[in-house]
């Protein structure tokens, strides 16, 4: 009898045990289900940050975004993970680097400049992408209407106000009857702000001479060029010109020709004056919708936004470097890059 207790303890010890581990199973199955959902409050969220070219408009972007992800509660390293890529200037890295996004299976793609926005959502239809710097995303068909964008893309636009540029050159340099317009003619950005130039030029009486370039090689024979001819030169927020600014300054210092750019940042690197945008306001713009895609939002129903307040900059050490006395009137409300940090 006692052996035959015995072993009928043992049955009942044996079942509690399957029964106890069959539970705990059950809950791991569960858990691990909960972990997989997604970005939700236990995961990592993946990051892919590509960007055309390093300079200082764009790496302002790219900072400031950074920083107000943080300043909204996310971190990389701890509950975000960001893969930054510069393209280096080069359409083939863009694709490279997009298709790596893909194949990580990143959360998130930023596209800083219109060409890697382009190329992001040629490659995805599914990642949402997050644009940032896209002067004109409708002409740049990246997306098919500014209220709502549809697909996956949404962002924010750096779009510039030629006619506001133009006013500002009529107050500091007045009288010009030329214009120069120094751009690289691949990029979708820069030829709007050019058209926008030449409707300009015509409803003023005004003379356009036009340097298109395809390379940074090119710029400074271009600029050469443009400074024989013109009383003034634009260049908008054009990344090829950005991304060597100092070669084209050298030659309009040395030839005392007015440089005007579409970028503050372009202003503190030694161009003469802008009306235009905040970039570190656009990062921090761009950074705050990719905190509501994270939150559930759908970038199809997020309307790109666009910096509707701009300013006026103006760099004192290059009008002084070419002999040229800004009004006061000017000075009193502009930014002076020669002498603030951006």
């Amino acid at each position: 009898m006692r052996l035959r207790e015995g072993e009928e303890m043992k049955k009942k010890s044996l079942a509690i045990v399957m029964v106890l581990l069959m539970m705990v199973s059950m809950m791991s199955v569960v858990m691990t289900g909960c972990g997989n959902s997604g970005s939700s409050d236990g995961d990592t969220i993946k990051i892919g940050i590509v960007q055309l070219v390093e300079h200082t408009s764009l790496d302002q972007i790219r900072e400031s975004i950074i920083a107000q992800l943080e300043e909204e509660g996310y971190v990389d390293g701890d509950n975000i993970e960001i893969n930054y890529q510069n393209a280096q200037n080069e359409q083939s890295n863009l694709k490279t680097i997009c298709q790596g996004f893909v194949a990580d299976k990143v959360d998130i793609i930023v596209a800083i400049t219109t060409p890697a926005a382009q190329v992001a959502m040629s490659e995805t239809d599914e990642i949402p992408i997050v644009f940032s710097a896209v002067t004109d995303p409708v002409a740049a068909e990246v997306v098919s209407d500014m209220e709502k964008p549809g697909g996956n893309v949404t962002g924010t636009s750096d779009a510039i106000s030629v006619e506001k540029i133009m006013g500002l050159a009529e107050e500091i340099t007045p009288g010009f009857k030329t214009v120069g317009a120094l751009y690289n003619s691949s990029e979708t950005n820069s030829v709007a702000a050019i058209e926008a130039l030449r409707e300009y030029a015509a409803e003023n009486s005004l003379e356009l001479v036009e340097s298109a370039i395809t390379s940074a090689n090119e710029i400074q024979p271009a600029a050469q060029n443009l400074a024989k001819k013109c009383d003034i030169v634009f260049s908008p927020t054009d990344n090829t010109v950005a991304s060597s600014i100092a070669t084209a300054n050298k030659v309009f210092i040395d030839a005392k020709v007015p440089f005007y750019v579409g970028a503050d940042s372009m202003v503190k690197d030694g161009g003469f004056a802008t009306y235009g945008v905040d970039y570190e306001y656009l990062g921090q713009e761009t950074a705050k919708m990719i905190v509501e895609i994270i939150k559930g939002a759908d970038p199809a129903e997020m309307p790109v936004r666009t910096m509707d307040e701009m300013a006026m900059y103006i760099n004192s050490q290059t009008a002084a470097d070419m002999g040229i006395k800004i009004p006061q009137d000017i000075l009193d409300k502009a930014t002076d890059l020669a002498k603030e940090d951006l």
